[in-house]
């Protein structure tokens, strides 16, 4: 069992189409997609047109899931200012869809199970798999991680939310969690200065299972900046200029 697992496309279907385009030299059985798939990006209703013809299991996100309620749930983290920016992205980004695209988001589920064989199996999830909120991070302390995924350590877990590419074991277990990073909105968290900046690549994991022997790859595959600019510049998304000038080029 070959298995593609990636998140947080967040409406960018080029860097999903890049990312896909990778997919299909390296091959693959399924893709499982951990969420946070439409808001924010230029392209929303191109993004559910292509995640329907590439038949992936879905979960829902916290972005899914607020911009189809506009129940906002980690409101206290966010800014005022970006707030208000946020939704006015969300009712664009909504304005793009059609109801078919809504119906097809509604549809996501809160977790994913894959089978890999010999009993052995995968639950996705965008947090935790009791929150599309929750924080997971190589930073959690060791015993609030642990019991947070005790209860599902008979899985391979893997979950979004954090737009960072990491694994770590699961105690007392032969099992481990990771999180395959960012399709769309790739960055690093530790950055000098106020501003932070986004990568200029895709991000997706690759999970191989065959028979007790399991491997795990991490890919970046880089992304045409001006390409994904002149995407930007053609949307009307509010804000574009300001969105794209996000990214570095690590020149």
């Amino acid at each position: 069992m070959r298995l593609v697992v990636l998140s947080d496309v967040h409406g960018n279907c080029f860097a999903l189409e890049t990312a896909l385009a990778d997919m299909k030299k390296t091959g693959y059985d399924h893709i499982v997609c951990n969420g946070d798939t439409i808001q924010s990006g230029p392209q929303p209703h191109e993004t559910v047109q292509l995640l329907r013809e590439m038949n992936c299991s879905i979960v829902m996100g916290n972005s899914d899931a607020w911009l189809m309620t506009g129940v906002e749930t980690d409101a206290h983290l966010i800014p005022e200012e970006r707030r208000k920016k946020l939704d006015i992205v969300r009712a664009w980004s909504l304005s793009k869809l059609t109801e078919e695209d809504r119906a097809f988001i509604n549809a996501f589920q809160a977790t994913v199970t894959v089978e890999l064989g010999r009993g052995r199996k995968l639950l996705a999830f965008h947090g935790s798999p009791t929150s599309f909120d929750q924080f997971l991070l190589p930073s959690t302390p060791e015993d609030e991680f642990q019991e947070i995924l005790k209860p599902y350590a008979d899985h391979i877990l893997n979950g979004g939310h954090m737009h960072l590419q990491f694994t770590r074991r699961l105690r007392d277990s032969q099992n481990f969690f990771f999180n395959p990073g960012s399709v769309g909105v790739a960055y690093n968290h530790e950055q000098s200065g106020d501003k932070g900046f986004l990568d200029p690549w895709a991000e997706y994991a690759m999970l191989a299972v065959e028979g007790m022997q399991v491997s795990l790859e991490f890919r970046r595959v880089p992304l045409d900046m001006e390409k994904m600019s002149e995407i930007y510049r053609n949307s009307d998304r509010p804000f574009a200029d300001e969105a794209m000038s996000q990214y570095t080029t690590y020149d």
